[in-house]
């Protein structure tokens, strides 16, 4: 699992580290049962603080991404990978249905909106 952290990113770094997390738990980098580095171990080697990595571990473990087990580390969950996708896939469902709100309320299409979004993703290859 490779952590890249960009401080041009916008995001905060914890969850920079969060996205590529679950980033390889849905692509099946990463496998149920799989040990994560431990937090101050992945705090030492990307060179940020203990307390981001731990808020971002604490976060992938409220959404389910991750169980910690006192004393042995943190693994990745038994919960099914496609389970996983499927809440993501929901969440860009949720935010479609927003700009789609929006752009009826200024007059925008959905064509326009396809239109856009498919120039944002040719911005980001």
């Amino acid at each position: 699992m490779n952590i890249i952290i960009s401080n041009s990113d916008p995001r905060p770094i914890y969850q920079q580290v969060g996205e590529a997390i679950r980033g390889a738990v849905i692509s099946g980098e990463l496998s149920p049962g799989d040990a994560l580095p431990s937090i101050r171990g992945l705090a030492k080697d990307l060179r940020i603080s203990v307390i981001t990595t731990k808020r971002a571990f604490e976060e992938l473990e409220r959404e389910g991404y991750i169980e910690t087990v006192p004393g042995k580390g943190s693994f990745v969950s038994g919960a099914s990978a496609s389970l996983l996708r499927e809440r993501r896939l929901s969440e860009i469902e949720e935010h479609l249905r927003r700009a789609l709100e929006l752009g009826r309320s200024c007059g925008v299409t959905p064509e326009e909106l396809t239109k856009m979004l498919k120039t944002l993703s040719e911005e980001d290859i």
